[in-house]
């Protein structure tokens, strides 16, 4: 039962950073992310950094895709998540993406910040080479804070080499109503050369906000996908 309550409380934090970060990607420079709690003044602060840990390096994409510099407490929340969450040796390839990801958002925002070197080794993604295009879109789909225009990685490379799976892979999620498979693939897409212009991805991706925009992930990447495709200043 107290797993399942502290589940419950992680989700729901999740659900209103990401909240947070829709509302500052709408506002500009005229809203902010708001920091999930004061790291070390209550109880609540472990799950304040799981939920930026889960988020990934998307808790600071106001800051890295409309170049406003970071609230100092909202950085110092990222910072702690990334210190706090280090990966274990035998972690999954995402998770060691999006370590990698939040390291690099953390240097790139923070110079001075020093993440160790889990944080500086960039991760295999010989996996994805191989992968069908159904797996393959939903790896990229969980990595989706990683399609951001001009941050090249081994991902990149990979979803770059495949953007015709990229779209067969939106194409069934949307289909099969997975609406946060559906907006990552979308995000993917908008920085994809090769696209299918069959594919019609604008009203793709206002469907999709249309049908699963009540939950704020999948309008955090829909909300990013427009910003990239109308070139935000990365």
């Amino acid at each position: 039962m107290e797993q399942s309550g502290t589940s419950t409380l992680l989700q729901g934090a999740v659900q209103d950073l990401a909240s947070s970060v829709v509302s500052a990607l709408r506002g500009g420079d005229h809203a902010r992310v708001s920091a999930p709690g004061a790291v070390d003044s209550d109880a609540g602060a472990g799950i304040a950094l799981a939920a930026v840990r889960v988020l990934g390096s998307d808790a600071l994409l106001p800051s890295v895709l409309l170049g406003t510099p970071p609230d100092p407490d909202e950085l110092a929340v990222f910072r702690k998540a990334v210190e706090s969450f280090p990966p274990r040796a035998d972690a999954a390839p995402t998770v060691l993406w999006s370590h990698w990801a939040m390291a690099r958002t953390l240097r790139r925002l923070d110079p001075s910040s020093a993440v160790g070197t889990a944080g500086e080794t960039e991760p295999g993604a010989d996996w994805l080479d191989g992968a069908s295009w159904q797996t393959l879109t939903h790896q990229l789909a969980v990595l989706a804070p990683l399609a951001l225009p001009g941050e090249e990685c081994a991902v990149t490379r990979a979803a770059a080499r495949r953007p015709v799976d990229v779209a067969r892979g939106f194409v069934r999620a949307v289909r099969r109503r997975d609406w946060r498979q559906a907006a990552g693939a979308g995000r993917w897409l908008t920085l994809l050369d090769g696209v299918p212009d069959t594919l019609g991805l604008d009203a793709g991706l206002d469907f999709v906000e249309l049908m699963g925009g009540q939950d704020p992930q999948v309008e955090l990447h829909v909300r990013a996908a427009r910003l990239l495709r109308a070139g935000a200043p990365v």
